[in-house]
């Protein structure tokens, strides 16, 4: 069997924090991959909710210092590390004072808004995901983004960094889960997610009124998708359909046996 180099991005992963139930199988899912002999990473936000002194957060300096442009502006992206307890796993926390030290994951919870930079926040976490990646020298075999918050990465990956060494024979998971967002999508989103390279008609696969419409992107963008929650937003649903039509597209859900397994079968798949 080979050994595979699989990279995880995701906006949460329990113990260290957890939003919804997805957050459970996010977990298990690198572990067990990890049982199985393969190279596992696993990146996150630091959001501010995440207490350094007891999960052991320390920064990594070596991998400190990247500026990373949302629109017209650049901010310091700082990388902290801590080990999941009771296992051999470690997990990457982007962090960034302007995006990520408020004590609180997507919604103000002093008026129950949603936050108005949280788009600027995931332009700024995918982007700081592939430059980490960079910057450690790691090669993955896989790239499996969770949910909405990840979505743009499949698109850098297949524009702007297509040729890079590093990425250039990865190939990209994109899972759906049931917390897609509502709250209004910004109407210049894409031209603050837009990198050198990036086509207009690709950045238009993630417009829309809403959020939902950054997941749509990552439906459309993603060598393969999954669907990680039993249901899903009926706006995505559409785009799932293309992709089963196309033998792009599986439902694997934490509710199943062997997950696990399902998982580590789909990836040698899509490599073979």
């Amino acid at each position: 069997m080979e050994k595979l180099r699989i990279l995880h991005a995701t906006m949460e992963i329990d113990p260290f924090l957890k939003i919804s139930d997805s957050a459970n199988f996010i977990r298990t899912l690198p572990q067990g991959l990890q049982e199985k002999g393969h190279e596992i990473r696993i990146l996150m936000p630091r959001f501010g909710v995440i207490n350094e002194r007891r999960n052991r957060l320390h920064e990594v300096v070596r991998l400190s210092g990247i500026n990373i442009r949302v629109g017209q502006e650049e901010k310091p992206l700082t990388i902290k590390v801590a080990t999941i307890p009771n296992a051999r796993l470690q997990v990457y926390f982007l962090d960034n004072e302007d995006y990520f030290h408020r004590k609180s994951v997507l919604i103000d919870p002093k008026n129950q808004i949603f936050h108005a930079d949280n788009h600027e926040r995931s332009i700024f976490f995918c982007k700081g995901v592939i430059e980490t990646v960079k910057k450690l020298g790691w090669t993955p075999h896989i790239i499996h983004c969770h949910g909405w918050m990840t979505a743009l990465i499949p698109l850098y990956l297949k524009t702007h960094f297509k040729d890079d060494p590093i990425f250039k024979e990865s190939k990209i998971v994109y899972t759906v889960y049931d917390n897609e967002v509502d709250s209004p999508l910004p109407a210049n989103f894409a031209e603050k997610a837009r990198l050198e390279g990036t086509p207009q008609d690709l950045l238009q696969q993630y417009s829309g009124e809403t959020y939902v419409g950054v997941s749509r992107g990552g439906i459309h963008m993603a060598d393969f998708v999954t669907q990680g929650s039993a249901t899903v937003h009926k706006e995505v649903e559409g785009a799932l359909k293309l992709r089963d039509s196309q033998n792009c597209f599986a439902t694997i859900t934490d509710e199943q046996e062997n997950g696990v397994d399902h998982y580590h079968e789909l990836y040698n798949q899509i490599l073979s």
